[in-house]
Protein backbone atom coordinates (compact mmCIF):
# COMPACT_ATOMS: atom_id res chain seq x y z
CA UNK A 1 0.00 0.00 0.00
CA UNK A 2 1.30 3.41 -0.92
CA UNK A 3 1.41 5.89 1.92
CA UNK A 4 -0.45 8.30 -0.40
CA UNK A 5 -3.61 6.15 -0.45
CA UNK A 6 -6.28 7.79 1.68
CA UNK A 7 -7.05 6.33 5.06
CA UNK A 8 -10.11 6.92 7.19
CA UNK A 9 -10.28 7.33 10.94
CA UNK A 10 -13.75 7.21 12.47
CA UNK A 11 -14.09 8.37 16.05
CA UNK A 12 -17.21 6.96 17.72
CA UNK A 13 -18.22 8.09 21.17
CA UNK A 14 -20.00 5.42 23.21
CA UNK A 15 -23.78 5.65 23.37
CA UNK A 16 -25.63 7.08 26.38
CA UNK A 17 -24.54 5.36 29.57
CA UNK A 18 -26.45 4.67 32.76
CA UNK A 19 -25.24 5.82 36.20
CA UNK A 20 -25.68 2.85 38.57
CA UNK A 21 -23.59 2.55 41.72
CA UNK A 22 -20.62 0.86 40.02
CA UNK A 23 -17.10 2.03 39.17
CA UNK A 24 -17.02 4.28 36.09
CA UNK A 25 -15.32 1.62 33.95
CA UNK A 26 -18.24 -0.77 34.66
CA UNK A 27 -21.10 1.59 33.71
CA UNK A 28 -23.50 -0.05 31.20
CA UNK A 29 -25.55 1.61 28.49
CA UNK A 30 -28.82 3.27 29.39
CA UNK A 31 -32.00 2.35 27.51
CA UNK A 32 -31.46 5.29 25.14
CA UNK A 33 -27.90 4.11 24.50
CA UNK A 34 -29.14 0.63 23.56
CA UNK A 35 -31.49 2.31 21.03
CA UNK A 36 -28.93 4.79 19.64
CA UNK A 37 -26.00 2.39 19.16
CA UNK A 38 -27.64 0.34 16.34
CA UNK A 39 -28.72 3.59 14.66
CA UNK A 40 -25.11 4.77 14.78
CA UNK A 41 -24.11 1.42 13.29
CA UNK A 42 -26.52 1.90 10.38
CA UNK A 43 -25.16 5.40 9.78
CA UNK A 44 -21.61 4.01 9.88
CA UNK A 45 -22.65 1.43 7.28
CA UNK A 46 -24.07 4.27 5.16
CA UNK A 47 -20.61 5.87 5.00
CA UNK A 48 -19.45 2.92 2.88
CA UNK A 49 -16.16 2.77 4.76
CA UNK A 50 -14.86 -0.82 4.96
CA UNK A 51 -13.28 -0.89 8.40
CA UNK A 52 -10.14 -3.00 8.71
CA UNK A 53 -9.67 -2.49 12.44
CA UNK A 54 -11.74 -1.42 15.44
CA UNK A 55 -9.96 -0.15 18.55
CA UNK A 56 -12.41 -0.18 21.45
CA UNK A 57 -12.04 0.90 25.05
CA UNK A 58 -12.41 -1.91 27.56
CA UNK A 59 -15.13 -0.01 29.47
CA UNK A 60 -18.51 -1.79 29.53
CA UNK A 61 -20.38 1.06 27.80
CA UNK A 62 -17.97 1.18 24.85
CA UNK A 63 -17.99 -2.60 24.45
CA UNK A 64 -21.81 -2.62 24.50
CA UNK A 65 -21.94 0.26 22.00
CA UNK A 66 -19.62 -1.54 19.61
CA UNK A 67 -21.43 -4.87 19.99
CA UNK A 68 -24.72 -3.21 18.96
CA UNK A 69 -23.25 -0.97 16.23
CA UNK A 70 -21.07 -3.58 14.50
CA UNK A 71 -24.09 -5.80 13.86
CA UNK A 72 -25.29 -3.16 11.38
CA UNK A 73 -22.07 -3.17 9.32
CA UNK A 74 -21.73 -5.24 6.15
CA UNK A 75 -18.59 -6.91 7.52
CA UNK A 76 -17.11 -7.18 10.99
CA UNK A 77 -13.60 -5.76 11.27
CA UNK A 78 -10.92 -7.17 13.53
CA UNK A 79 -11.63 -5.73 16.97
CA UNK A 80 -9.00 -5.00 19.59
CA UNK A 81 -10.19 -4.10 23.09
CA UNK A 82 -7.59 -1.65 24.29
CA UNK A 83 -7.17 -0.48 27.90
CA UNK A 84 -5.28 2.61 26.73
CA UNK A 85 -8.42 4.10 25.11
CA UNK A 86 -10.19 4.47 28.49
CA UNK A 87 -9.61 7.98 29.91
CA UNK A 88 -7.06 8.70 27.15
CA UNK A 89 -6.06 12.19 26.13
CA UNK A 90 -5.93 13.15 22.45
CA UNK A 91 -2.14 12.78 22.53
CA UNK A 92 -2.39 9.27 23.99
CA UNK A 93 -4.95 8.32 21.32
CA UNK A 94 -2.67 9.64 18.57
CA UNK A 95 0.19 7.55 20.00
CA UNK A 96 -2.07 4.49 19.91
CA UNK A 97 -3.13 5.16 16.30
CA UNK A 98 0.53 5.65 15.35
CA UNK A 99 1.02 1.94 16.17
CA UNK A 100 -1.51 0.85 13.51
CA UNK A 101 0.05 -1.47 10.91
CA UNK A 102 0.40 0.20 7.52
CA UNK A 103 -1.64 -2.49 5.77
CA UNK A 104 -4.66 -1.20 7.71
CA UNK A 105 -6.48 1.46 5.72
CA UNK A 106 -9.58 2.31 7.80
CA UNK A 107 -9.83 2.37 11.60
CA UNK A 108 -12.75 3.00 13.90
CA UNK A 109 -11.91 4.08 17.45
CA UNK A 110 -14.68 3.63 20.04
CA UNK A 111 -14.03 5.70 23.12
CA UNK A 112 -15.00 8.43 25.53
CA UNK A 113 -15.20 12.16 25.89
CA UNK A 114 -13.38 14.41 26.35
CA UNK A 115 -10.70 12.39 24.51
CA UNK A 116 -12.72 11.55 21.37
CA UNK A 117 -13.92 15.10 20.78
CA UNK A 118 -10.49 16.48 21.59
CA UNK A 119 -8.88 14.06 19.15
CA UNK A 120 -11.27 15.09 16.36
CA UNK A 121 -10.51 18.75 17.00
CA UNK A 122 -6.74 18.23 17.24
CA UNK A 123 -6.39 16.00 14.17
CA UNK A 124 -8.56 18.13 11.87
CA UNK A 125 -6.15 20.60 10.31
CA UNK A 126 -8.81 21.17 7.65
CA UNK A 127 -12.49 20.35 7.48
CA UNK A 128 -15.37 20.26 5.09
CA UNK A 129 -17.30 23.34 6.12
CA UNK A 130 -20.56 21.52 6.84
CA UNK A 131 -18.83 18.87 8.96
CA UNK A 132 -16.98 21.47 11.07
CA UNK A 133 -20.12 23.57 11.56
CA UNK A 134 -22.12 20.47 12.46
CA UNK A 135 -19.58 19.27 15.03
CA UNK A 136 -19.17 22.77 16.47
CA UNK A 137 -22.96 23.15 16.76
CA UNK A 138 -23.62 19.69 18.24
CA UNK A 139 -20.55 19.21 20.41
CA UNK A 140 -19.81 15.48 20.48
CA UNK A 141 -22.84 13.81 22.07
CA UNK A 142 -23.15 10.16 23.02
CA UNK A 143 -23.23 7.81 19.96
CA UNK A 144 -21.93 10.56 17.64
CA UNK A 145 -19.09 9.95 15.22
CA UNK A 146 -16.60 11.96 13.19
CA UNK A 147 -15.01 10.78 9.94
CA UNK A 148 -11.50 12.00 9.23
CA UNK A 149 -9.32 11.45 6.18
CA UNK A 150 -5.57 11.03 6.40
CA UNK A 151 -3.09 10.59 3.51
CA UNK A 152 0.13 9.23 5.02
CA UNK A 153 1.55 6.34 7.04
CA UNK A 154 0.01 5.83 10.47
CA UNK A 155 3.25 6.71 12.24
CA UNK A 156 2.98 10.17 10.62
CA UNK A 157 -0.38 10.94 12.24
CA UNK A 158 -0.08 14.06 14.35
CA UNK A 159 -2.14 17.16 15.17
CA UNK A 160 -3.46 18.94 12.09
CA UNK A 161 -2.66 16.17 9.60
CA UNK A 162 -6.23 14.98 8.93
CA UNK A 163 -9.35 16.42 7.33
CA UNK A 164 -12.73 16.31 9.06
CA UNK A 165 -14.95 14.88 6.31
CA UNK A 166 -18.21 14.15 8.09
CA UNK A 167 -19.91 14.33 11.46
CA UNK A 168 -23.09 12.59 12.60
CA UNK A 169 -25.01 12.59 15.88
CA UNK A 170 -28.18 10.75 16.94
CA UNK A 171 -30.19 13.98 17.05
CA UNK A 172 -29.67 14.47 13.29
Amino acid sequence: MSSAEPRRIVLLRHAKADWPQVPDHERPLADRGRKDAPVAGRKLADTGIPFDLALCSTAIRTRETWKLAVQELPHRPKTVYEDRVYEASPGELIALLDETPDDVRNVILIGHNPGIQGLAEVLAGTAHKEAREHMDRRGFPAAAFAVLGFDAEWKSLEPGTATLIDFWSPSD
